[in-house]
């Protein structure tokens, strides 16, 4: 009995196939904005945590306050000092604190120039201690050392021929304000625009080119002892730093992060933005709704004769409501698999356009459950519009349904 029932909703549905595509439109575009928007969403929050799984967990990152605009080194109004570093330092639970200075900048290759994030190296322990806490691998060459002074390390993605329209390569002299800095190391591939493109040279040679004040710092990274908590250690340097640069608490001019807040926070706002989209998206499934219900109150009209025979041949109200149910139920279906089959192309377009225009792999998060669940929403969905029709053409009396049908 129940392939009868899907049987005679098909074909009902077959007969009126331009009323039924266009009834469908509703749930196709809320259908694909929503498997796109989580499709697109779940690859940038994969893709953003990659950004920090550079760093161990059990490492605080204190930036100092700025402007607030362009990228971090930029338009910091109170630097860290050396003071305040050693400061940290002795606060209970951290193990080691390290400083750093980033410049932005341009460098010049090949007769081309490429903006540059220079991000410092400390000397002596400090020095030791950051490659291990940045998770610094080298493809090819070797690590800065104490008086290398005008030697560099790149990122990975100065080995493309896009950034120089030549690749770097070890011994490649790339010049810095007119002064020339030979290429000693190449990080491996992170995935990572922090590390990629990042050009590391030593602290003193950094001020020295750029006319930088001495002992002024933009970033530390404090890395916390083993078996203490991160979030103790976390509020204890922020007491230690607000007594320091002499600010009162809720008006720091700088910020202390673990990994895993920072990407809380980030989380944070994709969820807001897919939030806001998946409302938009919303409605257009309620207006596809609505659509359902208007055609399926046609199609009672319009069947008034049949269901009137089919009442008087036996059929009871249950067989005449769930006839009607599993019809607006199938439009929603159908339409559910268009709109996903559009969203998953969509989600992987943009997927792919976002990879070639970031130079980063941003891969779309597709899953069996989300389309699975997009699937079961859509058909719930129609059959949730088609009840109340559906009740109707079951409460037609067979002898009203064949006289209004005359």
């Amino acid at each position: 009995m129940r392939r009868e029932y899907f049987s005679l909703a098909f074909n009902s549905l077959r007969r009126r196939k331009l009323r039924s595509y266009l009834t469908m439109i509703g749930v196709i575009i809320g259908i694909a904005a929503v498997v796109s928007l989580i499709g697109i969403g779940g690859g940038l929050r994969n893709f953003v945590t990659s950004q920090f799984n550079v760093l161990d967990t059990n490492v605080l990152t204190i930036s100092a306050g700025g402007s607030g605009n362009g990228p971090p080194g930029v338009g910091v109004v109170n630097h860290l000092t050396e003071r305040q570093r050693q400061a940290v330092e002795q606060a209970k639970g951290v193990d080691i604190a390290v400083t750093r200075i980033v410049q932005f900048g341009l460098s010049e290759y090949n007769d081309r120039t490429h903006e540059t994030y220079y991000v410092s190296v400390p000397s002596g322990e400090q020095r030791d201690a950051i490659y291990d806490i940045a998770n610094y691998e080298l493809a090819e060459g070797r690590f800065l050392k104490d008086g290398d002074t005008t030697r560099i390390v790149v990122g990975h993605d100065y080995t493309k021929d896009e950034t120089f329209g030549k690749p770097v390569s070890l011994g490649s002299r790339i010049l810095i304000n007119g002064t020339a800095y030979t290429v000693v190391g190449i990080f491996k591939k992170k995935g990572s625009f922090i590390v990629d493109n990042t050009v590391l040279m030593n602290e003193d040679q950094l001020i020295l080119q750029f006319g930088l004040a001495k002992e002024e710092y933009d970033i530390m990274a404090a890395r916390v002892k083993e078996g203490e908590d991160p979030k103790t250690v976390k509020a204890d340097v922020e007491k230690i730093l607000r007594k320091e640069r002499n600010v009162k608490a809720g008006e720091e001019d700088f910020t202390v992060e673990t990994p895993d807040t920072a990407l809380a926070n980030l989380n944070n706002i994709l969820f807001a933005v897919q939030l806001f989209i998946s409302i938009i998206a919303g409605v257009s499934l309620v207006v596809g709704g609505i659509g359902i219900m208007n055609t399926m109150f046609t199609a009672v009209l319009e069947r008034t004769s049949e269901i009137g025979i089919m009442k008087a041949i036996g059929a009871r109200n249950s067989h005449i409501f769930i006839i009607f149910s599993i019809e607006s139920g199938l439009i929603g279906l159908v339409g559910g698999i268009i709109g996903a089959t559009i969203g998953t192309i969509l989600a992987l377009s943009l997927s792919f356009a976002a990879s070639a225009a970031l130079d980063q792999t941003i891969t779309a998060s597709i899953t069996p459950l989300l389309i699975i669940g997009a699937l079961s929403f859509s058909f719930l969905l129609g059959m949730i519009a088609g009840i109340i029709p559906a009740y109707r053409a079951m409460r037609l009396h067979p002898v009203d349904a064949l006289r209004e049908s005359k």
